[in-house]
């Protein structure tokens, strides 16, 4: 397959591996910002890397439209995760290749590839016609895989630099290829660890085995008690605050080809679990829900170890719902788990990172916009959806600025975000790109 230029622009960038979570690759994380800084500059926008607390951000505009025309902001992020395990990627993952139709390279379609579809749609209309129809203005993260603060902090202090209209994002998906999707709503997320303590270091279990708690049990019995067999969450309140789906979108997700096939089918499941009276649209972003991300604890190497642990760990998170608060779900949490513990076992409950729910106006006039340029490029009309995903920075421009963001995604479900192997459709890149164009035109009218 020919490598047009806009490829071999996104195969640099991908090259640069960007994992925000490791320190080591503090250099590459600025590589990757004065890569984007010159990019930005060679089609004509004034750039600037910008500091934070933690990984830097690159910020660039095009303000020449005027005082009349829209102003936009384009949303993305150049970190990636990281791409462990090595030994399950049939390429290297920061050597991109084309294998078949896809393009196969961490971060091409979270959110590199994606990103790159609207600094190669800026950049072919201004060359094809020197001015743009919107003033625009980008910001690009380095840290939206790590759930930092610095990002809500850089924009509370930063507010008249990023006032726009409207904003759009690309770091979703469509279902498929000839079918675009809008989300118009996002799940937050509250994330936290839980640790059981018992002794100051671990004690034979031969000896003391039968007197004293194990905390891998008390853990795990804890854990057992955060739902119930018909899958409800069981803190109490949780429910308390969450929105009801309308009859109308009740109807619209019943509908949605994200069912129990596609389920098994993109997870390998063998059952689909969840809320009966939901169906697996509604489940996946109507509904909040809590899971079990990872146990620690005691001796889990080769052979045999006759121990009693002296702690345990777990990481658990909840995704929230409109119209529920993180601050009040993850009270609500640690009051519950505290109360589970037994007399005589420390139990610590530490919040890692959250972020709020958020809802759009789906009739905002630039959805309009969105769905006509989806409909122009792809020959359908984009269905909506309520995301179980979380983006955090949608709830930070809302609640700081007053701004609706569309999440104009040109991935595909299969991609393999976050997992080895990550991949991205040409011809999704490409779609996105004349896509991006397309919106250009509609801002113009």
């Amino acid at each position: 397959m020919p490598i047009d230029h806009h490829l071999l622009a996104l195969f640099e960038l991908l090259r640069i591996p960007t994992i925000s979570g490791q320190s080591e690759h503090a250099e590459d994380m600025m590589k990757a910002c004065k890569w984007l800084k010159h990019a930005f500059e060679k089609i004509g926008f004034m750039s600037e890397i910008l500091p934070t607390g933690g990984h830097p951000l690159v910020y660039a505009e095009h303000l020449h439209a005027g005082p009349d025309k829209p102003t936009v902001l384009i949303y993305g992020h150049y970190d990636v995760q990281s791409p462990d395990p090595l030994r399950e990627w049939t390429t290297k993952p920061f050597d991109p290749e084309i294998r078949g139709s896809n393009i196969y390279a961490r971060g091409v379609a979270d959110d590199k590839g994606q990103l790159y579809t609207w600094i190669a749609a800026v950049g072919d209309w201004l060359e094809e016609h020197k001015t743009l129809p919107a003033n625009i203005k980008f910001l690009i993260e380095g840290e939206e895989e790590v759930a930092t603060h610095n990002l809500v902090e850089f924009i509370g202090e930063n507010q008249s630099l990023l006032q726009a209209d409207i904003c759009f994002i690309s770091d979703s998906h469509c279902l498929s290829e000839d079918q675009p999707l809008i989300d118009y709503g996002l799940r937050g997320i509250v994330y936290a660890e839980i640790s059981v303590h018992t002794f100051p270091r671990d004690v034979h279990s031969g000896i003391y085995g039968g007197n004293v708690y194990n905390p891998l049990e008390v853990l795990a019995k804890i854990l057992s008690q955060l739902k119930d067999e018909r899958h409800l969450v069981t803190i109490p309140g949780f429910y308390d605050r969450v929105r009801e789906l309308s009859r109308e979108e009740a109807l619209e997700l019943a509908e949605s080809p994200f069912n129990e096939e596609q389920i098994m089918r993109e997870t390998g499941a063998k059952a689909v679990v969840g809320e009966v009276v939901y169906s697996p649209a509604a489940r996946a972003g109507a509904r909040p829900t809590l899971d079990v991300h990872g146990v620690w604890g005691g001796y889990s190497g080769e052979g045999a170890k006759t121990i009693i642990p002296a702690e345990a760990h777990a990481k658990v998170s909840m995704r929230l719902v409109p119209y529920q608060s993180a601050d009040h779900i993850f009270q609500r949490f640690e009051r519950y788990v505290l109360s589970l513990a037994p007399d005589g076992v420390d139990v610590d409950v530490h919040h890692l990172s959250s972020g709020e729910p958020i809802l759009m106006d789906r009739d905002n006039k630039f959805f309009k916009k969105a769905e006509l340029a989806y409909k122009k490029v792809f020959g359908k009309k984009p269905l909506y959806q309520l995301s179980g995903g979380s983006i955090p920075i949608t709830a930070t421009l809302k609640t700081l600025l007053n701004m609706d963001s569309v999440l104009m995604g040109y991935g595909l479900p299969d991609d393999g975000l976050h997992s080895p192997n990550e991949k991205m459709s040409v011809s999704m890149f490409k779609k996105g790109i004349e896509t991006n164009k397309e919106l250009l035109s509609l801002l113009a009218e």
